[in-house]
């Protein structure tokens, strides 16, 4: 075999550097360690890959054209030997979280853009799931963490991490009578006013907070209820960041209600099993999630 990994890694120095000192210099090595090294690549190739004609090194054709691989096999080698390390370290194979649908388009998911990048290998899968669904999945251990909104009561078993807050607006397309402009809602009415909801199986699967009315329809994703409420179905709370534009172009419009305001914020906790050791990846998102919460505002 004439290329291995050292001397796929002295004929890129030198292809590099331009010349064997040079490529001696930064692999830490004399220049005739380098230069032995690459003709014994050359004899076992049986052709040359540089001239040395004069000081420099000049690529042969032969060289140029082995470059693009060389490089591709290198940079394949730099992997596999992070992912060895990170497999020793306690990377996990997938990273698996559970999210309620109403925060799929908040601030949890910018962590696993840098994710990506530390951790190459590492397989991602992102649930959309209810509240409670999501806290089963993550006590049957289906997935290793679960974002939800704030719960009242405490499980010993569990830790967990105030991770910032959602906004959620009541919205309504323009001309429907819970739109702004119309009457105020009140209770009663409010109750009676049919109101769309991301839930699986029966309304209670939500945030009680956020289900309103006696009169539900249910969807399984926010486009769903987006569709829905823009075509004048009924009303529903939808996060902020998915529905600004569409206030704002005025296609959408806010809810008016006679007793309580149209937007709601709810705490938001990301949560995972005590006794269940955590895996590189899972901790490395918890503390990208804590880097993000120190530049945004204390709760109140």
């Amino acid at each position: 075999m004439a290329f291995t990994s050292e001397s796929l890694k002295v004929f890129l120095a030198v292809l590099d550097g331009g010349s064997f000192s040079a490529a001696a210099r930064n692999l830490g090595r004399v220049p005739s360690a380098v230069s032995m090294a690459i003709a014994q690549l050359e004899a076992e190739l049986d052709m040359p890959l540089f001239d040395r004609a004069t000081r420099k090194a000049l690529p042969t054709a032969a060289a140029l054209a082995l470059e693009p691989q060389a490089r591709q096999v290198a940079s394949q080698l730099n992997l596999l030997d992070a992912h060895a390390l990170q497999l020793h370290q306690g990377l996990e194979r997938r990273l698996v979280l559970a999210m309620a649908p109403e925060l799929q388009t908040g601030a949890w998911s910018r962590p696993l853009a840098i994710l990506a990048r530390e951790f190459p290998t590492l397989e991602i899968e992102v649930r959309s799931a209810s509240q409670s669904e999501a806290v089963r999945m993550l006590h049957e251990g289906s997935v290793q963490l679960a974002l939800v909104f704030e719960r009242p009561g405490i499980d010993e078993r569990e830790a967990f991490l105030e991770a910032g807050s959602q906004l959620l607006v009541a919205v309504a397309a323009p001309g429907f009578p819970a739109a702004g402009g119309q009457l105020p809602l009140g209770e009663a009415q409010m109750a009676d006013t049919r109101q769309i909801i991301v839930a699986t199986g029966e309304p209670t699967a939500s945030d009680p907070q956020i289900v309103l009315s006696h009169r539900v329809w249910l969807t399984d994703s926010y486009l769903a209820t987006l569709d829905l409420v823009q075509a004048g179905l009924g009303w529903a709370y939808l996060p902020q960041p998915l529905i600004q534009p569409l206030l704002a172009s005025g296609l959408l419009t806010e809810v008016v209600f006679d007793n309580m305001a149209s937007q709601l914020r709810l705490w938001v906790d990301v949560v995972w099993i005590k006794a269940r050791p955590r895996g590189l990846g899972a901790t490395r998102y918890l503390e990208l999630l804590r880097e993000q919460l120190r530049g945004e505002p204390a709760r109140p």
